[in-house]
């Protein structure tokens, strides 16, 4: 076994079932990535931030070559591009914001779709295996950007007594019950809905990377005599895992978005 604790990996191990070892499961410590470069207590560069930093380039390049010669009758590369700037356009921004409103935001909802989107399909991509979104401090940057943008957005439509109002749900009609409304709906507006956006993306990664993970180790672990059998259950659902995280990762990508869509829409309506 590796004498790091903290690259436990499947195949860094020799150890299997009828063996006198446990199970080496994973946990908060597959999590964890030595620096490539840099100090651990202090400015480092490690795995995780070489996959953000992979993805932006292939992202940026995709789209780049895509459309730096763009033709009246698309090749391939244009046609896919197309195809994925269309679908977070009409798909999400206009479903929601609508045409009007939405337009000058669909580069930054099709940015944050696509690096979205890449950042989960690292899990699956080899010599990767590791969803950056899994990461926290991933998922609340972008939520913090479209939080700022949401809050500026509201108090820039509205004013700051308007915008006060559409972040409370206020309504006279509610009568009594107004002020407890109004509670209620600044702190869920305000604290709990951009920390259950970048929860959302976190919780959904953390967990299905933890289940691949765990089925995978699991097949090394019980490759020892009549352990083979249960071995190839779960290689079995490590495949099955593996094509449930790609609909997942893909799923999450436009959740993300489309709530940062709702929540533009919100700043931009005149009543809450």
């Amino acid at each position: 076994m590796s004498a790091d604790p903290t690259q436990v990996l499947a195949f860094e191990t020799d150890c299997h079932i009828f063996e006198g070892c446990g199970f080496p499961g994973p946990g908060l410590h597959s999590f964890l990535f030595e620096p490539l470069w840099g100090n651990p207590d202090g400015i480092y560069f490690n795995k995780v931030m070489l996959l953000a930093l992979l993805g932006t380039v292939i992202i940026v390049g995709f789209f780049w070559a895509a459309f730096r010669k763009p033709q009246i009758v698309p090749g391939k590369l244009q046609m896919v591009a197309e195809a994925g700037y269309d679908f977070v356009r009409r798909g999400i921004v206009y479903e929601t914001i609508g045409r009007k409103e939405g337009e000058k935001y669909v580069p930054l909802m099709v940015s944050i779709f696509f690096f979205v989107w890449m950042m989960n399909l690292w899990s699956i991509i080899p010599l990767a295996q590791f969803p950056v979104t899994s990461i926290i401090a991933y998922p609340m940057g972008l939520a913090a950007i479209v939080y700022v943008l949401w809050m500026s957005l509201t108090f820039k439509r509205h004013g700051f007594i308007g915008g006060f109002k559409n972040l409370t749900g206020y309504d006279k009609s509610l009568g009594p019950i107004l002020p407890m409304v109004m509670v209620i709906e600044f702190f869920s507006n305000v604290l709990v809905r951009p920390f259950t956006h970048a929860v959302r993306l976190f919780a959904n990664m953390f967990a299905g990377h933890t289940l691949l993970l765990l089925f995978t180790i699991a097949s090394w672990y019980l490759l020892n005599g009549i352990g083979v059998a249960y071995a190839g259950v779960s290689f079995v659902m490590v495949i099955v895992m593996t094509a449930f995280e790609l609909f997942i990762q893909a799923v999450q990508a436009y959740v993300f978005v489309l709530l940062a869509c709702s929540f533009i829409q919100g700043a931009l309506a005149e009543h809450h």
